[in-house]
């Protein structure tokens, strides 16, 4: 049976930058939970970071690709620099996805990781813009489909 990543904070767990969940409540994770597809990662807490910590965004064009490419910084509100701990934790759920032969992931968006679609834009006044986190970026260049919480309807088909 397919294995689907999913973000921690999704399933309620308190990773988030402010130590928090945001649960999603839906048919299709309950369903996929009690089958055993679901495997939750968080690759700020994989990339050695705490819950609670700055709420950070990406510094630069380019989002999560541009990140790893050395192009773009993943900034903390603090003014601290937490690129390396983002890019190991998204190395590490690239890893999880090889190992548990997942090809699909359902990501929080508009996080500096697992935003998929749209991001902050690095200037920390809730600006939002297209674009791409971390982790997304990577397992999307290496051939993993990722989603977020708003298309279920599309890992299912």
């Amino acid at each position: 049976m397919q294995k689907i990543l999913i973000s921690s904070c999704l399933l309620g767990e308190p990773v988030r930058y402010d130590a928090k969940g945001t649960p999603l409540d839906h048919e299709l994770i309950r369903l996929w939970q009690a089958q055993g597809r679901l495997v939750a990662v968080c690759p700020e807490l994989l990339g050695g970071l705490p819950a609670p910590r700055p709420c950070c965004e990406i510094l630069g064009e380019g989002g999560g690709a541009a990140v790893l490419a050395g192009r773009a910084r993943v900034m903390g509100a603090d003014g601290s620099d937490f690129t390396a701990a983002f890019i190991a934790g998204a190395q590490m759920v690239l890893e999880l996805a090889h190992t548990s032969g997942a090809r699909l992931a359902i990501l929080k968006e508009r996080s500096p990781s697992c935003g998929s679609h749209i991001i902050y834009d690095g200037r920390f006044a809730s600006r939002r813009i297209a674009g791409s986190g971390v982790t997304a970026a990577l397992l999307e260049r290496e051939g993993v489909q990722v989603f977020c919480e708003d298309e279920l309807a599309a890992v299912a088909s």
